[in-house]
């Protein structure tokens, strides 16, 4: 007696729907216990949001604007069950690069204990969709943790090449003090505004190498704030409860900026404030006098811990870290995935004939001969008229002295018949 094969199902991918935010729920808390993380809380907390602000999301993803792809989420489904999501973002404002923020599939125990084929690579599945129907995006970016070797193994296998190690440091509350108590001697330490588009952009192309640069192909236009977005991100502020504070370093013999910090801090020390600092490489000194000014704009605030980031084209900076006494969090690899590929020809030119390639030189319709044709000279021959015989006539001399001759003679004619 032979054992029946189970038939192959097939896979709908589509956008996520309110129906759907509880199977993924679900799916991410076992995903992060299998995996041994602690991510299951921040997951969460994020799906409750987006279950209570659901309608407004979902109105904003309908026109351009900073949220519209804020819970931007693609599932995987058999039968109408979920199996599978993705999670993705613009990481610019002109959106030639995404971000993949999450993927996360369904265990294969489920599948072994209902007999079904385990050959199916559904998060491969959720990121090829991506990569075809996210026309916009060039290139995709991936972090992932470097001790998730299956994750690793699927990016790997989907085309992702490492750019950099991202490792987060985490200040603890007992060295903000030690850190506030230094003396920061800061003279061109401005404000940012939209007016220093430019010379922030500047500073980000001089801080980061060349492939990191093409990556994340930011513009002047990253670094500016629209009026639209300044709301926004004051209505955010006061939802969450966290206010931003940011400033740049100026040199004004080289009239650039050498250094620029943003602060998030949490006002009622629910969560960790976060820390961003990017320094020229020609000023590495600039690293303690910021962290001590952050520091110092957290003095008044509840005690909570402080988390900024570091690469590894940045030693410097996770030297005086380490020295510090700051703990490491987390360590993660930057990925990323061109995708130029991608834009294929409708057909290929080898196999294009002359007569398709030359089909549009092709007259529409019978030319009709107007009157600058090349025929008009020889109809003219053919038909004389009065036109052409004074055109004549006017260029030639000698038949212009027969024609006052002719009329000569008709003058005397009528004198002798009178």
């Amino acid at each position: 007696m032979t054992r029946s094969t189970p038939k192959k199902t097939k896979i709908a991918i589509c956008p996520v729907q309110y129906h759907d935010l509880e199977a993924i729920e679900s799916l991410a808390v076992s995903s992060c216990e299998n995996d041994g993380q602690n991510c299951s809380i921040t997951i969460v907390k994020q799906l409750q949001q987006v279950r209570r602000w659901y309608g407004l999301l979902k109105f904003l993803s309908w026109f351009p604007n900073p949220f519209a792809h804020n819970f931007c989420v693609y599932v995987a489904k058999e039968k109408n069950q979920v199996r599978g999501w993705i999670q993705v973002s613009p990481f610019n404002k002109s959106g030639t690069t995404w971000q993949v923020q999450r993927t996360i599939e369904e265990s294969l125990t489920t599948e072994i204990e209902l007999g079904l084929p385990q050959d199916r690579d559904i998060a491969s599945m959720l990121l090829r969709y991506c990569f075809g129907n996210i026309v916009q995006a060039r290139t995709w970016l991936s972090e992932v943790n470097i001790h998730q070797k299956k994750t690793l193994a699927l990016y790997r296998q989907n085309g992702f090449h490492p750019l950099a190690q991202v490792t987060y440091w985490t200040i603890t509350p007992e060295l903000i003090p030690q850190l506030a108590s230094l003396d920061v001697d800061l003279p061109n330490l401005l404000g940012v505004s939209n007016l220093d588009a430019q010379i922030l952009y500047k500073l980000h192309c001089a801080s980061i190498p060349h492939a990191l640069r093409e990556a994340f192909d930011q513009q002047i236009q990253d670094f500016k704030t629209s009026l639209l977005d300044d709301c926004l991100d004051r209505v955010k502020q006061l939802f969450t409860n966290t206010t931003i504070s940011q400033g740049y370093v100026f040199e004004p013999q080289r009239k650039e900026a050498i250094g620029y910090f943003k602060l998030e801090a949490c006002q009622d020390g629910s969560s960790p404030h976060i820390g961003q600092l990017t320094i020229h490489p020609g000023y590495q000194w600039l690293y303690p006098k910021l962290l001590a000014k952050i520091a110092q704009l957290l003095k008044d605030l509840p005690t909570q811990s402080l988390e900024v980031t570091s690469t590894d084209y940045q030693p410097n900076r996770e030297k005086y870290l380490e020295k510090l006494g700051a703990t490491i969090a987390e360590h993660n690899l930057l990925m990323s995935r061109s995708v130029w590929h991608k834009l294929k020809e409708p057909k290929p030119l080898e196999s294009l004939q002359w007569s398709e390639v030359l089909k549009g030189l092709q007259p529409a319709r019978t030319p009709i001969p107007s009157r600058m044709s090349f025929f008009k000279k020889e109809d003219s021959k053919v038909q004389p008229n009065k036109t052409s015989l004074d055109r004549d006539s006017s260029n030639d001399p000698s038949k212009s002295h027969n024609c006052e001759k002719i009329e000569a003679d008709d003058r005397n004619t009528d004198r002798s018949s009178d």
